[in-house]
């Protein structure tokens, strides 16, 4: 007899696919994004509670968000009996409107609300991963290389500027679309990517963010096609998701592009993401997204690692990084820079990135070191980026790169 799964796994597995559709829903009736979360995480708490003993209901998220509104409910009436006139309102409206369509595209509107341009691109980006994606502040600080303390204070003081300026709960007209573009896009990129790593040693995890992640990049692009960044984001996820069969091993072991059976690889989604990128550089506007997926698309006709085009990689990374300067970009430019003219003229750029702490520079710079002979630092880099890493696919490679060294 097969074993039951864990209530507490259940419980955990629906919060990870239907907490930012739950939270969309009851933001209906609450009109405030802090009082909707309460309710929602008093759901599932309640969920926690009941659901061992009978059982997981047929339609989970359903549940969730009934409770969620009831719960929300009865604090508008508790409010409303002491007079106060927000709750007597808001009652009076949830109490007139049905019950909401938990299959519409709620989530649509949440992510348009958290970009609103009153608030800070990185506090746009951290309150709708929060909300939307269901993040711990924790995994969101970790996204953002800021301490948990900091991205905790960013996400309270974003949602109440959204309850003190009455921030619409919608989807802003077209003429304003555009000028939340650049924060619904961060956000949908790093969505992708929590659950693209997180899903490494545990491939079903976290796999509905990724899901979520290309639905929402489809729906943008076609919602603004005359955008190309839109068009290029959704390219970049395309084609990262052309690569997820071959990219986890035995026991979920990540395995690195260049060692990836390409044969794996899923041509529908090669073609579909590479005719984006061919449109999008007709357009002659690039951005930082369609570069990227310009970078991904070399990747992706190259028949073998060895056939991969380096030099015209690194070209795409100096045009990205003239776009969008960053540290994690030129770490990832040196990786290419080390095909081309070697590891030692790529060590040199990397020592200079000041990104000690993360642990992709941790073993790109073991990686350059192994290559240049310098075996025992190569292993202290190897063990302190396995240490680093945030999933156990990329510490099972990074230890094991780290024994085949031998004990130096």
């Amino acid at each position: 007899m097969a074993d039951l799964p864990d209530p507490a796994d259940s419980v955990a597995a629906v919060f990870r696919e239907e907490y930012g559709r739950a939270v969309s829903v009851v933001l209906r009736t609450t009109r405030d994004l802090g009082l909707a979360e309460e309710a929602v995480q008093e759901a599932f708490a309640a969920a926690a509670e009941h659901w061992p003993a009978e059982g997981l209901p047929e339609q989970p998220g359903a549940w969730i968000i009934t409770t969620a509104r009831r719960r929300a409910v009865d604090r508008f009436r508790r409010d409303a009996a002491r007079g106060e006139k927000e709750a007597q309102a808001a009652l009076v409206r949830t109490e007139a409107e049905p019950e909401p369509d938990v299959f519409g595209d709620d989530r649509l509107k949440l992510l348009f609300a958290c970009c609103h341009p009153a608030l800070s691109m990185p506090a746009r980006v951290a309150l709708a991963l929060r909300v939307l994606g269901g993040l711990t502040t924790a995994q969101i600080a970790s996204a953002f290389l800021v301490p948990e303390a900091t991205m905790g204070q960013r996400i309270s003081r974003a949602k109440a500027k959204i309850r003190d300026a009455a921030i619409p709960y919608r989807v802003p007209s077209a003429t304003e679309l555009p000028e939340r573009l650049s924060g619904v896009l961060a956000v949908v990129y790093l969505i992708y990517n929590e659950g693209y790593s997180a899903g490494l040693g545990a491939p079903a995890e976290r796999s509905g963010l990724c899901a979520e992640a290309l639905r929402l990049a489809r729906t943008a692009s076609r919602l603004l096609p005359e955008e190309p960044e839109a068009a290029g984001l959704l390219a970049l996820l395309v084609l990262s998701e052309s690569r997820r069969p071959a990219r986890s091993g035995a026991g979920g072991s990540l395995i690195p592009l260049g060692s990836q059976d390409r044969a794996l690889w899923v041509p529908e989604l090669i073609a579909e993401g590479l005719a984006i990128v061919r449109r999008c550089l007709k357009l002659g506007r690039l951005g930082p997204y369609q570069l990227q997926a310009a970078i991904q698309a070399v990747h992706s006709v190259a028949s073998s690692a060895d056939q991969t085009d380096w030099g015209r990689i690194v070209r795409l990374y100096d045009l990205l990084l003239a776009a969008a300067p960053s540290p994690i970009v030129r770490l990832n430019r040196a990786v290419a820079v080390a095909e081309v003219e070697g590891p030692g003229a790529a060590l040199v750029l990397i020592d200079a990135l000041g990104l000690r702490g993360y642990h992709v520079y941790h073993a790109v710079r073991a990686d350059l070191l192994r290559r240049l002979g310098r075996v025992d630092e190569a292993a202290d880099e190897y063990s302190e980026a396995a240490r680093l890493a945030p999933s156990v696919g990329e510490r099972t490679l990074l230890e094991a790169r780290r024994r085949a060294l031998g004990s130096p």
